[in-house]
């Protein structure tokens, strides 16, 4: 095997490293987001349950204003009732006394199943509490979690990056240069094995001609398909399996 191949082997593994290691990283932010995603989702179904318990309440106060209205109104009419001497007017006091203590009745019959509802909805609310606080409690921990990951990629990726250049020694402007822009089209398969006369790269087979050449390791051959740089060991079947 050419010492260029064996360099480029070297570095291809390195920058395999590399490349996973960026994928980890773009893969945090949106894990991040997902995580913060259900705990905020646990606290709006909370404030949407308060919210509820908020509502009933204030339609059972609108209920308790409207029937302190009406007894004022029966105070009132009681007054009047008290000061004519005309009975018709006497008995209209009277019927509309009877008729705003009916209506505060009615009133009254929905302040008690208001309350129970408000009984309801703030069991609704307690548990939607309990639930967004135990997620608000999953959710800090695996952030954290994956804060630490980040950190730990971050450097990882840092000193990967900072001690690949070495790799590149030895390498000759023209190979190097191919490697690259392989690297960023085939990602992490660039230099690749013969076996069965085909490319390990793209699976397709190669001339028995340029098969030879990569056996005889005298220069850097390239796969005349997918343009992949072609290396062979003794340990690759170079049989066709045809």
């Amino acid at each position: 095997m050419l010492d260029v191949i064996e360099k480029l082997l070297i570095l291809q593994e390195r920058d395999r490293k590399i490349l996973r290691l960026r994928a980890e990283l773009t893969r945090i932010p949106i894990e991040q987001a997902n995580a913060s995603g259900r705990s905020a989702k646990a606290i709006a179904a909370h404030d949407a349950a308060k919210l509820v318990v908020k509502q009933i309440e204030t339609a059972k106060k609108n209920l308790e204003l409207e029937a302190d209205a009406l007894k004022q109104k029966i105070d009132k009419y009681a007054t009047q009732q008290l000061q004519t001497k005309k009975n018709d007017e006497y008995k209209l006091y009277g019927d509309e006394i009877e008729k705003a203590k009916k209506l505060i009745n009615g009133l009254e019959d929905q302040q008690l199943d208001l309350m129970e509802k408000i009984e309801a909805a703030q069991k609704d609310a307690a548990a939607a509490n309990k639930i967004a606080a135990a997620a608000k409690a999953e959710v800090d921990a695996e952030l954290a979690q994956l804060a630490s990951r980040d950190n730990g990629f971050k450097k990882e990726l840092s000193d990967l990056e900072t001690t690949r250049a070495a790799l590149t020694e030895g390498v000759d402007e023209t190979t190097m240069s191919k490697y690259t822009r392989l690297l960023k089209t085939k990602g992490e398969s660039i230099v690749v094995g013969v076996e069965h006369h085909t490319c390990g790269g793209c699976h397709m087979k190669l001339p028995p001609q340029l098969v030879h050449s990569v056996k005889a390791a005298k220069e850097v051959v390239a796969c005349i398909n997918c343009s992949r740089i072609l290396y062979y060991t003794r340990d690759m079947d170079l049989v066709s399996s045809d």
